[in-house]
């Protein structure tokens, strides 16, 4: 897997992802708070949990030291949510151009990185479903978030790969 690989499905991670965040606005809190619903999460649980996930692995691969747990902290409101992943997104923008063929083919504690990044993305994967499905119960569905619809989107717009 090469560099620019690894950025298409980074970018596909953000698009579904926003799909899942442009349908939250007029949710009933109650929704948005509840727990215990798919393990111990609910849908803001699980959508933070994502967030966590990729701010930990992304630091990890900048060897930041840092180590977020935003699901530690109380449920942030649904657009602090949308700040903090535009924040995130921000520092990827910033990180991602950065990463080369050959750190993406480095092989770390027996594991290759293309192998670690490609799990930050199914792992948002997972949690996405887990929170369309949630949605979909509520009236809410993001729609199609297979990477074959975004790749076809990009297509249309000639970014195909971009």
């Amino acid at each position: 897997m090469q560099a620019d690989e690894i950025r298409f499905l980074f970018a596909y991670d953000r698009w579904a992802t926003r799909r899942v965040l442009a349908v939250l606005d007029g949710l009933d809190p109650a929704v948005w708070t509840r727990t215990h619903v798919v393990d111990e999460r609910g849908l803001g649980g699980i959508l933070v949990h994502h967030l966590g996930a990729s701010q930990r692995w992304r630091h990890g691969f900048q060897d930041t030291g840092e180590s977020p747990e935003p699901e530690r902290e109380p449920l942030p409101a649904i657009d602090q949510l949308r700040e903090r992943w535009e924040a995130e997104w921000a520092a990827l923008d910033r990180w991602l151009p950065a990463v080369t063929d050959g750190f993406v083919e480095h092989v770390y504690e027996g594991v290759p990185v293309w192998q670690m990044l490609v799990h930050v993305v199914n792992h948002g994967t997972q949690h996405r479903a887990e929170a369309a499905a949630l949605l979909t119960t509520e009236g809410r569905s993001p729609g199609e978030l297979d990477l074959i619809n975004f790749a076809e989107e990009q297509a249309a717009r000639g970014t195909a790969g971009a």
